[in-house]
């Protein structure tokens, strides 16, 4: 992401009181996610990620911004979803999970969303588990709707003390 770009997305965020209601949205395969703004520390374009031995599958291995070394999760590959070539496009948003940053790839970002609370439904039911623990809610924007991710269930407990560095 370019620094104009990144300058815009930190405006855009602003304060913790105006977070409430936002969301970034990206997209991953046919379908639109989001996932609460208050996570959100950065969005980087895609860099050369160094694979790490002894990771669970989707963890793609750990990249150095600015001097810290970040854990990188494939998104795609947690959720399942068929692979795809990482291009120009695909970012890596950095979250912050309890006191541990991690980077997320998706396949592109799309904005800085708003959507009330009283436009979330809770998620589908799924008797199969799977990547629905992953859902917060559904977000309802006109015709469109965003799956929001619950940030904090995307890692287990033990499978973040095992990214930590």
């Amino acid at each position: 992401m370019s620094e104009v770009a990144q300058s815009n997305f930190n405006d855009e965020v602003g304060s913790e009181d105006t977070q409430e209601g936002k969301y970034l949205t990206f997209h991953m395969g046919d379908e639109d996610y989001g996932i609460e703004i208050r996570y959100v520390t950065e969005i980087i374009g895609i860099q050369r990620i160094t694979e790490v031995p002894d990771m669970p599958g989707f963890i793609k291995g750990v990249i150095n911004l600015r001097g810290k070394v970040i854990p990188v999760m494939d998104v795609r590959a947690r959720f399942n979803l068929p692979p795809r070539e990482y291009d120009e496009r695909t970012c890596i948003v950095v979250v912050q999970l309890n006191t541990t940053s991690v980077g997320l790839v998706v396949d592109k970002v799309n904005e800085v969303a708003d959507i009330p609370p009283e436009n979330i439904e809770p998620p589908p039911r799924s008797t199969a588990g799977g990547s629905s623990e992953y859902i917060q809610g559904m977000g309802k924007m006109g015709e469109r709707v965003k799956i929001l991710l619950n940030v904090g269930k995307l890692l287990y407990d033990n499978e973040l003390e095992q990214i930590e560095f």
